[in-house]
C-alpha cells in the first residue's frame, strides 16, 4: 500500500539526543541541511530553508551476532567530500543527469561506515559493511513473520491512500515510494536506491506520529504455484531478512525534497544513487514502443483468419507495427505451453522462428513474455536460445515479492540478458530503485496500478486522479510500465470493465492517439516538468534533438493551461497538436489534430483539457 501522508513533521523512531556528537551536512546550495548525531544512538534530521521537515530519527542495523550498528557509536574518522559530475543516462529521461552533492562518511568502530549525501533536492544515507566474515541481518520489529504470504506477497499495484500518519492502520505496510507533506509547502518522497541482493523497505505507523521500517524475511520454504504455476510461493521464513557473505554497501534510504510538486516529478535521485553502468557499451539497446496482444485479448477484426494465439495473428500485429513505425511486437502469455513453466515448450499454433524471421524482415523486434519461475529455472539456456533465434528481449512477470531472493534475481536476470544483448521489462515488479542505471537494458518496470487494470476494475475506480498522482510518487523512483494506449475511450460515468473489448477512462487525447504514439521517441536528450499539482494535473516537455514533445493530463476537472515556450530559445517553430475536441466532455474520442501552426519562442500556448482530458503537441524548428 503506497500512501501519501499529511503531518507537521515526520519522526522515524524516537530517541534521546543526550551526549551525542553532532555533524552538519548541507546541500551545495546551502538550503538543505541534515544534522547527524552519533553517540549512544545514531540519528539524523533534515531541515529545508531553516525549517525542520524530518525530526531526529534513529538509524540502526542489527547483526546476527547480537551487535547493532547505530548504537554506542564510536566514530573513528569523518570524511567529507563533494561529488559534481554528469551521469550518463542513455535510455532514460535525458542524455546525462547532473549529480551534485556533499558527502559525509562516518567510519565507525565495529567494521561499518555510514555514508550521507546532501543534494539540493534530497538527502540519502546508507550503511556499508567492512566485515569479512559472513553474517545474517535478523528479522526485527515485525508483526507478520508468521504470515509470509501476507503483505510481503504483492504486485506493488495499489492505488494511493491519503491520510495523516496518526490515522494510518499500524498493521498495514506502506511500500515505497511514499510521499509525506512534512511541513507547510514542503513534501518528502521516501524511497530507496541500489536495492541489490537485499529486501525492499516497507514503512508502517508507529507511536509518536512516526513511521517505522520493516523488510520481508528471507524465505525458508517455497512451493511452486500461483498464477499458472509460474510463481514461487513462500511457505515459511527464516528469522533473518538477508544473508551477507562479504563486505558490501546496503541500499540507499532516500528522502526526496520538494517545495512544489513539480520538483518531485523531476527528481532523479533514485537513478543517481544507483550503481554505475555494468554492461559497458549500450549502443545495441534499442528502446521503443510495442504493439500489445494481451490488452485487446487478441480480439482483432477485418481479417480472413480466426484471431488468437497463432502465427497469422502475430503476423497481423507485425504488419501493423511495421506500417506505423512501432519498434516491437510482444508475444504475451500464451505462446509457451501453459502450466509447464518451461519456455522451451512452444504451443503448436505458433511458428516462433517464422514469426521472428517475418518481423526481422520488416524491421520489427519480437519481445517474449515469461513467467518468473519459467525464466529463472533455465535462464542461461533460454536467453542463449532465443537470442540466437533473433528475439530482442523478455517481459518477465509475476515475481510479486521483493525479498532478498527476488531482488537478487532481478540483477541476475538483467546481467544474463545483457550478455546476450536482450532487453528486459520487469512486470509484476517492485519499483526500479535505480537498477535501470546499473543495467540500462532493464528498460522498464511495472510496480504501478497500470492501465491494464481497466480490463476488470469496477466503474467506481477513479483513474483520472490516480494518473495525476503517479508522476509525483511512483515515477519519482524511475520508469514505469503503465501500458498506456487505449483507443476505446469514455467520459465520466460511461466506463465499464470489459476483458475482450477494454476501454479507458478519459479522452482519446489523454491516452494519446495512434499517430502521436507511433512517432514519439522513447529516449530523450532533456526532460522538464513545466507545471503540475499532485492529483490534479501535470505537463511535461521532453526534447529529442531539436524537437520538443509536450504532453499534459488533467483529473476529472476541465482545465485551461498555458504552455511556456521560452524553452524553445530563438528561431522559428511550428506546432503539431493533438487536443481534446469541443465535444470531448460528451464523447471521449472527439479530438482535433492540427499541423503547421507557427509558434513564437517567446509566447505561451493556450490549451484546454476536457474533464479527464489531455493534449500532446510537437514543436519543430523550421
Amino acid at each position: 500500500m503506497r500512501i501519501k501522508t499529511l503531518l507537521a513533521a515526520l519522526c522515524i523512531g524516537s530517541l534521546s539526543l543526550a551526549a551525542q556528537k553532532t555533524y552538519q551536512l548541507t546541500s551545495p546550495d546551502g538550503k538543505v541541511e541534515t544534522t547527524i548525531t552519533a553517540g549512544s544512538t545514531l540519528a539524523y534530521s533534515i531541515s529545508v530553508d531553516g525549517k525542520q521537515v524530518l525530526a531526529p530519527s534513529a538509524l540502526s542495523m542489527s547483526l546476527s551476532n547480537n551487535s547493532v550498528w547505530g548504537t554506542n557509536v564510536k566514530v573513528k574518522k569523518a570524511d567529507r567530500s563533494t561529488i559534481n559530475e554528469a551521469v550518463p543516462s542513455p535510455v532514460y529521461r535525458a542524455t546525462a543527469l547532473p549529480n551534485h552533492c556533499n558527502v559525509l562518511t562516518l567510519q565507525c568502530a565495529g567494521n561499518y561506515n555510514v555514508e550521507f549525501r546532501a543534494y539540493n533536492n534530497g538527502v540519502a544515507y546508507r550503511f556499508v559493511s567492512r566485515l569479512k566474515k559472513p553474517f545474517n541481518v535478523p528479522y526485527v520489529n515485525g508483526f507478520d513473520a508468521n504470515n509470509p504470504e501476507g503483505q510481503f506477497r504483492n504486485s506493488f499495484e495499489n492505488t494511493y491512500t491519503i491520510s495523516p500518519v496518526s490515522k494510518l492502520n499500524p498493521n498495514r505496510y506502506c511500500f515505497l515510494p511514499l510521499v509525506v507533506e512534512a511541513a507547510p509547502g514542503v513534501k518528502l518522497c521516501l524511497t530507496e536506491s541500489h536495492l541489490e541482493n537485499y529486501p525492499g523497505l516497507y514503512l508502517h505507523a508507529a507511536e509518536g506520529n512516526a513511521l517505522k521500517g520493516i523488510n520481508a524475511p528471507y524465505p525458508k520454504e517455497m512451493k511452486q504455484g500461483g498464477h499458472n504455476n509460474l510463481q514461487m510461493l513462500v511457505q515459511s521464513t527464516e528469522n533473518y531478512i538477508a544473508k551477507v557473505n562479504a563486505p558490501r554497501s546496503f541500499p540507499w534510504r532516500v528522502a526526496m525534497i520538494s517545495r512544489n510538486d513539480v520538483e518531485l516529478a523531476e527528481n532523479n535521485l533514485s537513478y543517481l544513487l544507483a550503481a554505475p553502468n555494468r554492461i559497458g557499451d549500450t549502443s545495441w539497446i534499442r528502446p521503443g514502443k510495442v504493439a500489445w496482444d494481451w490488452w485487446c485479448d487478441w480480439n482483432i477484426g477485418g481479417v480472413d483468419f480466426e484471431a488468437g494465439v497463432n502465427t497469422a495473428t502475430y503476423k497481423h500485429f507485425i504488419d501493423f507495427a511495421a506500417e506505423h513505425g512501432i519498434e516491437y511486437v510482444i508475444l504475451d502469455e500464451g505462446w509457451a505451453v501453459n502450466l509447464k513453466a518451461d519456455l522451451m515448450q512452444v504451443v503448436p499454433e505458433i511458428d516462433l522462428k517464422g514469426i521472428v524471421d517475418y518481423a526481422t524482415d520488416k524491421n520489427v523486434g519480437i519481445i517474449l513474455w515469461a513467467g518468473y519461475k519459467a525464466f529463472d529455472r533455465d535462464m542461461e539456456n533460454v536467453c542463449r536460445h532465443y537470442a540466437q533465434m533473433g528475439v530482442k528481449g523478455f517481459k518477465v512477470d509475476f515475481m510479486d515479492r521483493d525479498d532478498q531472493i527476488i531482488t537478487d534475481f532481478y540483477y541476475r536476470a538483467a546481467e544474463t540478458c545483457a550478455r546476450y544483448h536482450l532487453l528486459v521489462d520487469f512486470h509484476g515488479a517492485f519499483k526500479p530503485a535505480g537498477m535501470n542505471r546499473t543495467y540500462p537494458n532493464a528498460i522498464n518496470f511495472e510496480g504501478v496500478h497500470g492501465l491494464e487494470q481497466l480490463k476488470w476494475i469496477p466503474a467506481t475506480h477513479d483513474r483520472m486522479t490516480y494518473d495525476c498522482q503517479i508522476p509525483f510518487i511512483r515515477q519519482a523512483a524511475g520508469p514505469m510500465d503503465y501500458t498506456q494506449g487505449a483507443m476505446v475511450n469514455t467520459v465520466k460515468g460511461a466506463y465499464t470493465p470489459n476483458w475482450s473489448s477494454p476501454m479507458s477512462q478519459g479522452t482519446r487525447c489523454r491516452g494519446k492517439c495512434t499517430d502521436f504514439i507511433a512517432q514519439v521517441p522513447t529516449t530523450w536528450d532533456e526532460t522538464r516538468v513545466l507545471a503540475g499539482e499532485m492529483g490534479k494535473y501535470v505537463i511535461t516537455a521532453r526534447r529529442k534533438g531539436s524537437t520538443w514533445y509536450v504532453g499534459g493530463i488533467t483529473n476529472w476537472d476541465a482545465r485551461d493551461v498555458k504552455v511556456d515556450t521560452s524553452l524553445l530559445g530563438s528561431g522559428s517553430w511550428t506546432m503539431e497538436s493533438f487536443t481534446d475536441g469541443v465535444n470531448a466532455h460528451r464523447r471521449a474520442d472527439d479530438y482535433r489534430h492540427a499541423t503547421g501552426k507557427p509558434v513564437a519562442a517567446s509566447s505561451a500556448i493556450d490549451l484546454h483539457m476536457a474533464p479527464g482530458g489531455g493534449f500532446a503537441i510537437i514543436l519543430r524548428s523550421k
